[in-house]
């Protein structure tokens, strides 16, 4: 375990909180654990089983826990499984394989058979987002539609963050949160659902945890185009760890049918995208009756 922590009690503190979060999910849920290639892999579902499925794939340094501000919302028409993505600070294994194999995608394919999935919609933010991308490339036929929020693999990667990390960490909680703000942007914690609890969890997760320091490969302009999936992006005009701008541009031109939203005073993490990913879920989809 601290080959992705700093020490083992650090793990256990992640862990421990983390739990504790999922016994406050906002609507009933079953708690899974998945066989996988790359490791055990946990994953929270609710929602009507009978729903259209959907996938949601966090970022970096990040748990399924960042979801429970929107599946209350989400399962309520749709089965949703919120899955703990491998190498990060969840219940799935430590493993972090090369980002340029094909290793993600077929971890993600031992997901879906897991879950008993031929297809399903994916909802992605950052790392989670390229991977999304990463397996739609990869295996087009088995995704129906894609919802991704800052996407890494697009647009230029920044580095200011990891530039300024140096001079921050140094002063302990106070530098870890204005590392987070800055890199994040001004709803780092997402106060909206959490509160300070929350916030206090994201500041123990990397006080503990180590983000993986390699750069996410770039999908060349073939790639995007092969996507066939409806895709809706949504971007942060000031992200402070991706160009959306070259996000937008690149996708615009690769990908002519994709919905891309720039949100000009938004940074990396997204506010208020419930309904309008609900909406993109939705569309197109007989949902059973009392769904």
């Amino acid at each position: 375990m601290t080959g992705v922590y700093r020490s083992d009690e650090g793990a256990r503190a992640v862990r421990e909180g983390y739990r504790a979060f999922l016994e406050r999910w906002p609507v009933p849920s079953e708690h899974l654990r998945i066989p996988t290639r790359q490791g055990e892999t946990f994953a929270v579902a609710c929602g009507p089983p009978e729903g259209p499925p959907v996938v949601l794939l966090h970022g970096s340094g990040a748990n399924s826990a960042m979801w429970m501000p929107d599946v209350a919302a989400w399962s309520s028409r749709l089965r949703v499984h919120a899955v703990d993505v491998i190498g990060e600070p969840g219940l799935s294994a430590p493993s972090r394989p090369p980002l340029g194999s094909d290793a993600y995608a077929q971890w993600f394919d031992d997901v879906l058979d897991g879950l008993g999935l031929a297809r399903t919609a994916v909802v992605a933010v950052s790392l989670g987002a390229w991977l999304a991308l990463d397996h739609a490339i990869r295996r087009p036929g088995r995704v129906t539609r894609l919802a991704l929020l800052s996407p890494g693999g697009v647009g230029r990667q920044k580095i200011g963050v990891l530039l300024a990390a140096p001079a921050l960490l140094p002063f302990g909680r106070w530098g870890r949160r204005r590392l987070l703000r800055l890199a994040l942007g001004p709803v780092a914690v997402r106060p909206e659902a959490a509160g300070r609890e929350y916030g206090a969890f994201v500041l123990l997760v990397h006080r503990h945890f180590r983000p993986r320091r390699d750069r996410l490969p770039v999908f060349g302009d073939e790639a995007l185009a092969g996507v066939a999936a409806p895709m809706l992006v949504v971007a942060g005009g000031r992200d402070a760890m991706l160009d959306s701008h070259d996000t937008a541009r690149r996708l615009g031109r690769a990908v002519p049918g994709a919905d891309v939203r720039l949100l000009p005073e938004a940074g990396h993490l997204l506010p208020r995208q419930t309904e309008p990913i609900l909406g993109f879920l939705l569309e197109g989809v007989d949902v059973p009756a009392g769904a």
